[in-house]
């Protein structure tokens, strides 16, 4: 009988379940959507239990088609979105929704603390700023402003961590998601007691510390119900969703990057050695003894479907008329206009922005607008402000010693054609992409599939399962528009820069 592997993916619009035979093909596969709350400014949350409904719903239905016998699935892993700080009480029970990674409600608090002990003191340690998108300043917002929740509290989990105790009833941190919180020295992956005695926090608000790979638990009897799951199928730490999205796309020697194209956008370079940079994240990688030094933006596939949410009303009755894609409607919209937009330049700073100008107060712009431009320029420049936020980051990372001669792209947007063609126009970089819409899943699969020895190690792992389904070129004939355009996107955010700030 084929041995499987289960991947979940904890995404901040969706889930995705996916089921993988040992060479990597996505024998099926299941989403489920939930709601991303806004109930103040600059506010960003989710509900964890939403999370959970939609899992184990998926898992059911998926499982129901009967294209695999749950017997067959021999273990299971979980990746999730960064920068959860998900209170649980003893009972396991939700005490209230989680801040999400693009939350900036601990601002204060990050200003008092940084003022306070200085942000060297917290990058000395985590190797990160101290910026209210991370874990660690939302734990401290509960403790300030809901002290009754925060009394109450047992645990902080992550967004994996959480489907792990769901399914396992075991509580755990991951490596790869302990760069969110500051007392975790990136250098040896342990608690920092000196700096939880600074902050005035308990190490028993964080669970015991696993490698991504290892064994927490088995899925429960509890859980049968809910999901069709058996008892006994081993369940592992899980990590990070850019980090597994990198192991799903074959990232895990030095100088290896993944481009990320899901909600938010980015890249994430392999390393062998600690290498921090206060205007970059550094994580864990879920392979054993790798870092990851990532540019972590706002602005990613979540500006295409503002976009289309926002002015491309024709375009979705077009693909309900034509019953094609309404990304593949907008984006075939825009093909008459030329690289560099005729002068439109979009800043997608739509939630504020991370990496590298760390500024939540920063806006999405639109310059260079006349009565000539039409909504297809918006459009393209839209896709190309993007790819400007990914050349910013690429270009503070090389800034260190870093050679980055190739990007591995997964996440949806890698589906497109002009816009990974953009990306490559824009950075100047050869652009490879695998199976892109399950990379990131693959990756949390592969962690069980190492773990339970299905796999000897990661390089077997990645050998059998990651294939290139095609290959961009920079075009350089558009190099000169580019470098102009780049050169204005950063200027205009300098010369606005005190206008965004509050």
């Amino acid at each position: 009988m084929e041995e499987v592997l289960l991947g979940i993916d904890i995404g901040t619009s969706s889930c995705k379940v996916a089921l993988f035979n040992e060479r990597g093909a996505v024998l099926d596969q299941q989403t489920g959507s939930y709601n991303v709350y806004y109930p103040n400014e600059g506010w960003a949350e989710q509900d964890p239990n939403e999370w959970w409904t939609e899992v184990s719903k998926a898992i059911k239905v998926m499982l129901k088609r009967k294209k695999v016998d749950p017997a067959q699935i021999k273990g299971i892993g979980v990746d999730g979105q960064s920068w959860s700080a998900i209170p649980i009480d003893k009972n396991g029970t939700v005490l209230g929704n989680t801040p999400i990674w693009m939350d900036q409600r601990a601002q204060k608090i990050c200003d008092e603390w940084n003022k306070k002990i200085g942000e060297e003191a917290f990058f000395k340690v985590s190797g990160n700023p101290f910026k209210p998108t991370y874990s660690l300043p939302k734990i401290l917002w509960f403790k300030k402003h809901q002290p009754e929740l925060f009394s109450n509290v047992n645990k902080f989990l992550q967004s994996n961590s959480y489907i792990v105790y769901k399914l396992t009833g075991k509580i755990s941190q991951d490596k790869s998601q302990g760069y969110g919180l500051h007392c975790i020295d990136m250098r040896t992956g342990k608690y920092d007691q000196s700096m939880l005695e600074v902050l005035e926090l308990s190490q028993s608000l964080f669970p015991e510390i696993y490698e991504c790979h290892q064994i927490v638990g088995h899925t429960t009897e509890a859980i049968y119900l809910e999901t069709g799951l058996p008892a006994g199928i081993p369940v592992v730490a899980g990590g990070l969703d850019a980090a597994c999205g990198a192991l799903g796309a074959g990232v895990i020697s030095p100088g290896e990057t993944q481009e990320q194209g899901g909600q938010a956008g980015g890249m994430s370079i392999c390393i062998e050695e600690y290498k921090a940079d206060p205007r970059l994240i550094l994580s864990y990688h879920v392979v054993p003894n790798k870092w990851l030094l990532q540019g972590g933006t706002v602005g990613g596939a979540g500006v295409a479907r503002w976009m289309l949410n926002s002015f491309c009303h024709l375009e979705k009755a077009a693909a309900k008329k034509n019953k094609t894609n309404q990304f593949y409607e907008m984006e075939r919209s825009m093909k008459k206009i030329p690289a560099g937009s005729e002068g439109v330049i979009f800043l997608p700073y739509m939630a504020g922005e991370r990496s590298p100008i760390w500024n939540p107060d920063a806006k999405g712009v639109y310059y260079g607008l006349d009565f000539t431009k039409e909504k297809e320029h918006l459009i393209r420049a839209g896709y190309e402000g993007v790819a400007f936020s990914l050349k910013h980051n690429l270009e503070v990372a090389e800034s260190l010693g870093l050679e980055i001669k190739e990007l591995r792209s997964i996440g949806g947007a890698a589906n497109s054609l002009i816009w990974t063609q953009i990306k490559s126009d824009v950075t100047g970089k050869k652009i490879v992409v695998p199976s892109s819409d399950t990379a990131t899943t693959l990756g949390a699969a592969l962690l069980a599939g190492v773990a339970v020895g299905l796999y000897k190690d990661f390089e077997d792992a990645v050998e059998k399962t990651v294939s290139t389904q095609r290959v961009h070129d920079p075009d350089r004939s558009s190099e000169a528009v580019y470098s102009k355009l780049y050169s204005d996107y950063r200027l205009i955010y300098q010369q606005l820069k005190p206008v965004m700030t509050k």
